[in-house]
């Protein structure tokens, strides 16, 4: 493997890490008092206007719009479905249940990734169907397919919860389907304009199409901000897990391919696991111990298809 691929997999892995302990952080804050809404608002402010700066500080000619209204229009799903209704479900999914719960079912966007990578490749013929990775359809994709929809089926019917988290777990596995979607084009997209700059449109139109979802709302007081647990997190989540790692996850993905990038995703648990344990006390059930081991089992197996043809 060369150098430069292997420091896009080292930071593939860094992104992953600080992006487990996000579910804590966003369900701390749920905890004191914030809405899922409120949350990815304040985060991706901070972050927007973060990556004006970097954008501000870019030698070069500085560009405000995409080439044409079809690249404006796909930025505009990309901040959808990587921006404001990936965390409105996931964040709403952490109010219902376990930050280890949503963890362990986010971890499935790699199987829908790579199912959707499949099904792309061939129904289209487009820019972004050749620059996917190539899927495997053979007897692995079947199995750990399978195996993940079990472990899957396992969590969500734990008898044990079922009436208290099941609105929680398919909000997670609906952000799991938005991120897999957000996959199929952000890498291509990161190539052909530039991290920073596709980034910047991912946050602009996630903060414009949260918007709907803040009417009638009742925000939180301002005094809870001033609270160190309150603005401690919001801090790592608006600059460092959404400003930093967006913009090196864009790039990695464009580096790497949607597949691979997408592949460490299933490390996710075990950082949110850890850190859950360590700062929430949390505690797996064994049909959900079983079911998470499954998930993870399913997505690696799943993985394990051809490398790219890029």
């Amino acid at each position: 493997m060369a150098r430069s691929k292997f420091l896009y997999h080292l930071l593939a892995l860094a992104v992953v890490g600080i992006w487990g302990v996000t579910f804590v952080c966003t369900k701390t804050l749920i905890s004191a008092g914030l809405d899922p809404a409120e949350i990815f608002v304040v985060r991706f402010t901070m972050a927007y206007l973060g990556i004006w700066v970097l954008s501000l500080l870019q030698k070069g000619p500085r560009r405000l719009w995409s080439r044409n209204w079809k690249d404006e229009l796909l930025f505009f799903f990309l901040g959808v479905t990587g921006g404001s209704f990936y965390f409105l479900t996931e964040n709403t999914a952490l109010a219902y249940t376990q930050a280890s719960n949503v963890a362990f079912l986010v971890c499935s966007a790699p199987l829908m990734t790579a199912l959707l990578s499949l099904a792309y490749r061939r129904l289209r013929r487009d820019r972004f169907a050749a620059a996917l990775e190539r899927v495997g359809s053979g007897w692995l994709l079947v199995l750990g397919t399978l195996l993940a929809l079990g472990g899957m089926a396992l969590m969500l019917f734990d008898g044990s919860r079922v009436q208290v988290s099941l609105r929680g777990d398919l909000l997670a596995l609906g952000a799991a389907l938005c991120w897999a979607l957000y996959s199929l084009f952000m890498g291509k997209m990161t190539d052909e304009y530039g991290a920073v700059f596709a980034t910047r449109k991912v946050f602009f139109y996630g903060l414009l199409t949260i918007l709907p979802f803040l009417l009638g709302r009742e925000f939180a007081p301002l005094e809870l901000f001033c609270r160190p647990v309150v603005w401690g997190n919001l801090l790592f989540l608006g600059l460092l897990a959404s400003l930093g790692c967006f913009v090196a996850w864009n790039l990695v993905m464009s580096k790497i391919g949607n597949l691979t990038s997408t592949n460490y995703v299933y490390l996710n648990p075990v950082f949110t696991l850890v850190s859950a344990m360590i700062i929430l006390g949390e505690r797996l059930t064994p049909a959900g111990a079983v079911g998470s081991a499954l998930i993870l089992l399913g997505v690696i197996v799943a993985g394990q298809q051809g490398r790219s043809n890029r």
